[in-house]
């Protein structure tokens, strides 16, 4: 019980220190590993052609080598789709979407026939995704083939603009008018594509509108406790629930989308696109193949002007993520303290400098341990070092509070840093124990009638008896490597019965002393009058400490008065569940005895009798 409920209580400790370490990571190679094992084809090939784009997008902003090789499959998937008639709008859109990455060999008629079908499907849409489809299939064409244009841009660009709504979301048809932000970035994304495919241009006043349903739409933008933003949808009549992960992809595609095409600096204060790239980095490493290509897809978005849609960098500012390789410091083996700055899909950040403007205990107001000072820059790593840990840092918890300064004054229109950014390390160390010792004590006088020095570092096997009318006293002494004083999240003193009967107690302190004393007359009925062994176990643990314990000390023979009558019984012990499972005592059958029977020649009489019947009738 005591050592399941040491383990339990760590293991809590850990976890806080978990939760509490609210930064956020760059992509790193565990999603690499994952993308690889979501996208698994099946025989060589995926179940669409959405999920064959998702796999070749993500391999492609993820640059991942050794990927399962899908371009013949999907080559061949292409070109059926470009070349059927029958085929859908949305797989026409997802063909081309695919074919922008594997560049398939697509011929001048088959193209001309996707450019007819695709302006035929603008003309006749009725919906924004049937829009955003046609629009989108377009631009991919334009893409590839480059003389592609809408000839009424403006009436297609005001047809879109009808499923607007007042909120700044958008909804997806005339026949559902329930708001949607997932629409919204879709809708974005359609306009952006309709401003590109306009020719003459389209009216800039026409386009600039847009920005006011931005902000509305960003009003409506929800926030988690560690500053991550993100947008989610209630269920739409007609359309599946896509969640927040879904729904903030869509926006960010769209906002990005839609900046590509603007001459205007969209008016989104930056912290709002830092807190959309912790949201996405939030997420960890997603366990589903579409989540895990809407997180890529978005960062790739948020990140890089090349890989969507030709990102405007003065319009959407591009997030710098500061992380630590690790947030536990060992004070002891004098750790370093190691910073890196990258983007959201762990490229180099610009030239720039790290600082570390204060550290202050958790929990507590006082001022900064240290003073403002820079980390050093190794170019070797390119990490960002503080070598020594100030002295005024000792084992316990801690918040660092870091700076990121460019040094360039232009990019401070491109990159966005998020201002101070707050990080809580953990310093650990080897904890001295010192002057442990065990003793029993009178109970009237408290002098010492029995007293052990123990090891707490090593092995101690201790023998030791007392009755009711004496007390047992344990102390030691707890000093962090600086010499102060250390509290422990948990010091606790365990007593088995040979019974197995357990009783836990806390040692309390005071300053550097810790001391615990057991007085047998008040703790008779919670023993339930057991005389008899009891060995004792010390547990000393903290989530700091690098050297908490769990040790055996030994043993005290106690002697107590018997129970009276009323007395408390000992509670039943938990039967161990492994013990259904051995052998089972032997089951020995007692039968009754058998009855006497007659003497085998009357039953041989009776057996004859039995056959003259038959026999007369033979005769007869």
């Amino acid at each position: 019980m005591a050592r399941s409920l040491v383990g339990f209580t760590v293991l809590l400790l850990f976890l806080s220190i978990c939760e509490s370490a609210s930064f956020f990571q760059p992509i790193s190679d565990s999603h690499r590993s994952a993308a690889v094992e979501l996208f698994s084809p099946d025989h060589g090939s995926f179940k669409s052609l959405e999920q064959t784009y998702e796999a070749l997008r993500t391999f492609d902003v993820l640059g991942i080598e050794k990927k399962p090789d899908v371009t013949a499959t999907a080559c061949r998937l292409v070109s059926e789709t470009v070349g059927s008639s029958s085929s859908t709008l949305k797989d026409l859109f997802y063909a081309l979407k695919a074919n922008s990455i594997v560049k398939c060999k697509i011929n001048d008629k088959a193209y001309q026939g996707i450019i007819t079908r695709l302006n035929a499907a603008v003309d006749g849409a009725s919906s924004l995704p049937d829009f955003y489809h046609s629009v989108g299939g377009l631009l991919l064409v334009k893409g590839s083939k480059g003389d592609v244009h809408l000839a009424d841009a403006d009436g297609i660009f005001r047809s879109v603009k009808a499923f607007r709504q007042s909120d700044g979301r958008w909804c997806f048809s005339s026949n559902s008018p329930e708001s949607s932000a997932f629409a919204a970035g879709i809708a974005l994304e359609t306009l952006a594509g309709v401003v590109s495919l306009a020719s003459p241009e389209l009216d800039q006043s026409l386009i600039s509108t847009l920005n006011s349903d931005i902000n509305k739409l960003f009003d409506s933008i929800e926030k988690y406790d560690d500053g991550a933003l993100y947008f989610d949808d209630k269920l739409v009549d007609g359309h599946d629930h896509q969640g927040p992960l879904a729904t903030t992809s869509s926006v960010v595609r769209g906002l990005t989308a839609f900046a590509a095409v603007t001459d205007e600096r969209l008016n989104i204060p930056s912290n709002k696109i830092l807190g959309l790239a912790n949201f996405f980095l939030g997420i960890g490493v997603p366990g589903d193949a579409k989540d895990l290509f809407n997180q890529i897809d978005s960062l790739a978005c948020l990140e890089s002007n090349r890989q969507c849609f030709a990102l405007a960098v003065l319009m959407v500012s591009i997030p710098l993520i500061l992380s630590l390789p690790s947030t536990v410091l060992s004070v002891t083996e004098e750790d370093s303290l190691q910073v890196n700055v990258n983007t959201v899909l762990g490229s180099n950040a610009p030239p720039l400098t790290v600082k570390l403007v204060g550290v202050f205990t958790s929990g507590s107001k006082a001022a900064s341990l240290v003073e403002s000072q820079e980390l050093v820059f190794d170019d070797g790593t390119g990490m960002y070092n503080l070598n020594n840990l100030p002295k005024s840092i000792d084992v316990g918890s801690y918040t660092f509070v870091f700076e990121i300064v460019l040094h360039e004054p232009e990019h401070e229109k491109i990159y966005v840093t998020g201002g101070q950014k707050k990080v809580p390390i953990f310093a650990s160390g080897l904890i001295k124990i010192e002057n442990a010792e065990i003793a029993v004590l009178d109970s009237d006088l408290g002098s010492i009638e029995t007293q052990k020095k123990l090891d707490l570092a090593g092995q101690n096997a201790v023998s030791l008896s007392a009755n009711h009318l004496q007390k047992l006293r344990v102390s030691f002494k707890l000093t962090t490597p600086h010499g102060l004083a250390f509290k422990p999240h948990q010091a606790l003193l365990k007593l088995r019965h040979e019974s197995k009967v357990e009783h836990i107690f806390v040692v309390g302190s005071s300053g550097k002393q810790f001391e615990i004393v057991l007085n047998f007359l008040g703790l008779v009925e919670k023993f339930f009058y057991l005389s008899g062994r009891y060995d004792i176990e010390l547990a000393v643990g903290d989530a700091v400490m690098e050297n908490s314990l769990l040790r055996a000390i030994g043993h005290i023979e106690l002697d107590l008065p018997e129970p009276p009558e009323k007395a408390t019984r000992p509670p039943p012990q938990p039967v161990d569940p492994y013990s259904r499972y051995g052998p089972k005592a032997e089951i020995t059958h007692i039968f009754r005895a058998p009855e006497k029977r007659p003497p085998k020649e009357l039953s041989l009489a009776f057996l004859g009798l039995t056959f003259l019947p038959l026999l007369g009738f033979l005769i007869g």
